[in-house]
């Protein structure tokens, strides 16, 4: 089985792993992920049920937050020069 990861973006800071779990029952998540105090996590869940997932998701509210779900893409490589470059 191959598995898709998901972007889950606005959730409320309240919202726990079970939480989001139970959200995605119906697809089966395999690993779910919260960022504590960011307002987003990732879900994985066999490629199959990606897009089914993303379209029953994307927009719904949840805990009073509208939900953005889509493929998670992979994070930028980090350059280390912290993007302020001040000349003199």
């Amino acid at each position: 089985m191959t598995l898709k990861s998901l972007y889950v973006g606005n959730l409320p800071y309240q919202a726990t792993e079970a939480d989001v779990r139970s959200l995605f029952a119906d697809y089966d998540p395999v690993e779910v992920r919260v960022i504590p105090d960011k307002g987003f996590g990732f879900v994985e869940l066999s490629e199959d049920k990606a897009a089914d997932a993303i379209a029953a998701l994307n927009g719904v509210d949840f805990q009073g937050r509208s939900l953005t779900v889509n493929e998670a893409r992979p994070r930028p490589e980090r350059t280390g020069e912290g993007g302020h470059h001040y000349r003199r």
